[in-house]
């Protein structure tokens, strides 16, 4: 498979400050972000919490975000501090399912 390029836009201050930490450990960026991608690829998440701190004016969108809230604190609830795509798919399909029947 070729490879293909990616472009993204960040500040300079950023984009230097990232620069030299990827040169402190010995790779470049596009190795770093590289990395990234594989890691997240292979957990199937990412390695930080995502929040919207928008207000969610949908009410789908809320009730959505209210079942994955309560899964996330049953995940919790039973020792895992983490849910696999496979729980969340599910939370979401359940309370879609709930929505339609309103």
């Amino acid at each position: 498979m070729g490879a293909v390029n990616v472009t993204i836009r960040v500040d300079e201050d950023t984009k230097r400050e990232f620069d030299a930490f990827c040169a402190d450990v010995g790779m470049n960026i596009t190795t770093a972000i590289h990395l990234y991608m594989k890691a997240v690829l292979r957990t199937r998440e990412l390695p930080f919490p995502i929040t919207d701190v928008a207000l969610v004016k949908n009410p789908t969108k809320q009730a959505l975000r209210d079942a994955f809230t309560k899964a996330q604190a049953e995940s919790v609830a039973k020792g895992r501090d983490r849910m696999s795509m496979e729980d969340i798919n599910g939370h979401i399909a359940a309370s879609r399912q709930e929505q339609a029947a309103k």
